[in-house]
């Protein structure tokens, strides 16, 4: 496994994560958990809202006997009760979810505490203020955030330093093939801020790893089974993409995930990919991603199959010679 810092901080991560959506069996949680650890993986990724809390229980029993060389991420925003402030990012709702999250997790800290989401709603300098307060008590150790678009991050990196207060040090944004916005201002923005930067959905819901054929007759996997994701990925185009993907990553002789998550991989904002898996089984090819190289050649024949997210001033012909120049 390879290692690297994590933007800023000094904090060296493994070059893959682990993701623990599907932790709710615990036989089956501690053969993935197991499965990451044999493969050198020391950053699992949770939340609180994951099997309603049952996630961060399994993952708080199976990382006690090696938790001080793990770095354990969750979230809180999400609703976790039928309560008017069971969800959100007030600080009424942030310290009660963070407090439980500790306790599920069987732990003193929580390494890496990532907002799940932008709360509309709430103040943003409420809602650091809570984080800031968190950090002082040792509770959380690096605020960070997911699902931010750039300048909702820019603000809270803005309002952090205003203040004097613990920094936001990494993203979490949803990347893959198929889903590349990130593109145009998440991952620029993450290079310019030293960001770290773990990219979630490298497999684009398991249409990148080839298990649904042609794509035309989804009977199983998230894609038939949770409306969220067939929403996600209904544009046809993206099953199109999909063929052409596997088709390339087969005369490559790799198997589909594990070149999808080197893609991911190779981009030079990305720290490291967040898995996901139901079995040891399905991660077996996302782990061996690291042995696949991916130079500038492969990463533009990859990158070809899919239409590249305008620039963020939408002046497209920057990227050609027909501009005014640059410095």
């Amino acid at each position: 496994m390879q290692y690297r810092f994590l933007g800023r901080t000094g904090m060296r991560v493994s070059r893959l994560a682990l993701g623990t959506m599907s932790f709710a069996d615990e036989e089956n949680s501690r053969k993935l958990f197991a499965s990451a650890r044999d493969a050198g993986i020391n950053f699992f990724d949770c939340a609180d809202v994951y099997s309603q809390g049952r996630a961060e229980e399994l993952l708080g029993r199976l990382a006690a006997d090696s938790r001080d060389e793990l770095v354990l991420a969750t979230k809180a925003y999400f609703p976790m009760g039928d309560g008017p402030n069971a969800r959100g990012s007030s600080r009424y709702h942030l310290v009660r979810a963070v407090e439980a999250s500790l306790r599920r997790l069987g732990t003193d800290r929580i390494d890496m505490f990532f907002l799940h989401r932008f709360d509309d709603v709430t103040a943003l300098e409420e809602t650091l203020r809570a984080l800031e307060a968190m950090v002082r008590d040792g509770k959380i150790l690096y605020p960070a955030v997911s699902n931010f678009a750039a300048w909702q991050t820019a603000r809270a990196l803005g309002i952090a330093e205003r203040h004097g207060w613990a920094p936001v040090v990494c993203t979490q944004p949803m990347y893959n093939l198929l889903k590349r916005q990130a593109e145009a201002e998440i991952l620029p923005l993450a290079q310019a801020e030293s960001l770290g930067v773990l990219p979630y959905s490298p497999l684009a819901g398991g249409l990148l790893t080839g298990k649904y054929g042609d794509g035309r007759n989804i009977t199983h996997g998230r894609l038939a089974e949770h409306a969220m994701y067939a929403t996600r990925y209904a544009d046809p185009l993206n099953h199109d993409i999909a063929q052409r993907f596997h088709a390339l990553a087969t005369s490559l002789g790799v198997h589909p995930a594990s070149l999808a998550v080197a893609w991911v991989a190779s981009h030079p904002a990305v720290t490291a990919p967040i898995l996901g898996a139901r079995t040891p089984e399905q991660l077996e090819p996302s782990l061996r991603a690291l042995g696949i190289s991916i130079d500038s050649d492969l990463r533009a024949r990859i990158s070809a199959l899919s239409p590249a997210p305008p620039p963020a001033t939408d002046r497209n012909e920057e990227t050609t010679e027909h501009n005014y120049g640059t410095r």
